[in-house]
């Protein structure tokens, strides 16, 4: 062989060997390092509901505090109210018959509102189950052009 001659040379298995355990190595330290990332990632998400969890127990007990003193406000304002009327109509019996039953109407209206709006919410995830069935769909090749599942 001359010197301007630049074949390749045949590689010896020992080096071939060597590449492959290389690639090998590679791919287990992504593999490691791939679930590594993916438990800290976890571990970083559990750390922020255990916050997010805190701070809504905090709200929570907050507004529970808020609604204990405003029931205890608003009774001592509605008696106040039904004196006030009693002393008006000269007569606090039925003044405060009168104020208990437009604050019985009242409530009674609150929740006929709510108990609608809770009827009509559905907690059921549709956009979430829906990704989800799309994504294990895409997975195994099973989408139509315009991403629903087959």
């Amino acid at each position: 062989m001359s010197t301007t001659d630049r074949s390749p040379t045949p590689t010896t298995s020992g080096s071939s060997r060597t590449e492959n355990e290389n690639v090998v190595d590679l791919i287990g330290r992504l593999t490691g390092q791939s679930a590594h990332l993916a438990q800290q990632q976890v571990a970083l998400v559990q750390a922020e509901m255990r916050e997010a969890v805190a701070d809504i127990q905090k709200s929570v007990a907050g507004l529970l505090g808020a609604a204990v003193f405003g029931i205890a406000g608003l009774g001592v304002t509605l008696m106040g109210v039904a004196y006030l009327l009693g002393n008006a109509i000269d007569n606090t019996d039925l003044a405060t018959l009168i104020v208990g039953i437009a604050t019985l109407i009242i409530a009674a209206i609150l929740y006929g509102s709510a108990r609608s709006k809770m009827k009509a919410t559905n907690l059921k995830p549709e956009r979430t189950i829906d990704t989800a069935e799309r994504d294990v769909a895409a997975a195994k090749g099973n989408l139509t052009h315009d991403g629903a599942p087959r």
